[in-house]
């Protein structure tokens, strides 16, 4: 089967050089690969027509999850960019909600968000090892540990391997917005909107407030299969201390330690209890990296070693411990997370720490 020809979408123009030399090149298809650092999971990277992105996440997503997150990014505001360093789009997540719904909120932002070259958005749900993103790029890329099936899928939108595919990314090209486009150049599904609808800051937000998304910082960028989260849960669930947090997203624990870290680096607002339960995070995390497979507990301390870096740093008084940790090692030394507390301590936390005594002189 001859692949189809690849068109993209308003938001890619590829520069006049490029055309004359690679148009005949471009084409739909994908290639795929095993993910990094799993054993058992698949990076696919697809080019696509933008009328068959719909029917892309339908078949991905709409029968093989009962719920899902989604991601946007957009460049919400104008940021400082150090010189030749890229300018950075604002990410937000959505809580988790069931598919249906998720597909019933973004179907009047759809062509806009496909189109708009500013703009990127997909869907994920990490405990099934899940995900599906349309970059900015234009360019769709899968994560999953069913590549056989996902083959399927693609097969049935008329979508190929192709070996060393041209991705248009690999040619110059600039991005657009729908406002850089004149009206007779529009679809007749824009033609008739506003300026301000048609505005990727304006119907970006508008999608951020109907979800209630929230914005996060993706500091770390990791994948964990489904088998590695079984594996994970049941760990946990074989802990007294920690089963009750078995059945939830690992993904979302190591996230929250990472935002802990940096909350700290800022200066701690909260009181010694929440200090306590960041930590706790940290407890959770050991657990795991001490009783998983070697492989998955050297993965996740490599995916974590920013936020311990960083976290090691900004320690103080590294000579006392806050408490006795709850699960010292055989040879009786705290975590390194227990020796010391964080430098920058807000009133509140500083004043439970006078309380405690941490402040005494040691004999």
């Amino acid at each position: 089967m001859s692949a189809n020809p690849f068109q993209p979408p308003l938001g890619i123009k590829l520069w006049n050089r490029e055309l004359r030399r690679h148009k005949k090149q471009l084409c739909e298809g994908y290639t795929f690969a095993p993910l990094e650092n799993t054993t058992d999971s698949y990076r696919f990277t697809i080019a696509v027509n933008p009328e068959k992105i719909p029917k892309l996440f339908y078949e991905f997503c709409g029968q093989g999850l009962d719920e899902a997150f989604l991601i946007l990014e957009y460049y919400r505001n104008e940021q400082p960019v150090s010189r030749g360093e890229p300018a950075m789009p604002d990410v937000y997540y959505s809580p988790y909600m069931p598919v249906g719904e998720l597909f019933d909120a973004l179907a009047p932002y759809m062509d806009r968000l496909i189109h708009d070259g500013f703009v990127g958005f997909g869907l994920a749900n990490n405990r099934s090892g899940t995900e599906l993103f349309y970059s900015e790029e234009k360019v769709v890329s899968c994560f999953t540990d069913n590549h056989i099936r996902a083959m399927n899928q693609l097969h049935r939108l008329g979508i190929e391997h192709v070996e060393n595919l041209v991705f248009h990314t690999d040619l110059g090209h600039d991005h657009l917005s729908l406002l850089c486009h004149t009206r007779n150049d529009l679809p007749e599904v824009f033609a008739g909107m506003k300026n301000s609808d048609l505005d990727f800051i304006h119907f970006c937000g508008e999608l951020v407030d109907t979800l209630g998304m929230y914005a996060v910082e993706e500091t770390l960028s990791f994948f964990l299969s489904r088998r590695e989260q079984d594996q994970i849960e049941s760990c946990l669930a074989s802990h007294p201390s920690f089963s009750d947090v078995a059945a939830e997203d690992f993904g979302a624990i190591l996230l929250d330690w990472n935002d802990f870290v940096a909350e700290c680096e800022d200066g701690f607002e909260g009181d010694l209890e929440d200090y306590r339960m960041g930590l706790h995070l940290r407890d959770i995390i050991e657990h795991v990296v001490a009783t998983a497979d070697p492989e998955l507990g050297s993965k996740l301390l490599e995916i974590i070693a920013e936020p311990d870096r960083k976290f090691r740093q900004i320690l103080t008084d590294c000579r006392k411990r806050l408490d006795p940790p709850p699960h010292e090692n055989d040879g009786g030394i705290a975590p390194f997370w227990y020796q010391g507390i964080v430098a920058k301590q807000g009133v509140i936390l500083r004043r439970d720490l006078i309380r405690q005594g941490w402040f005494r002189p040691q004999s």
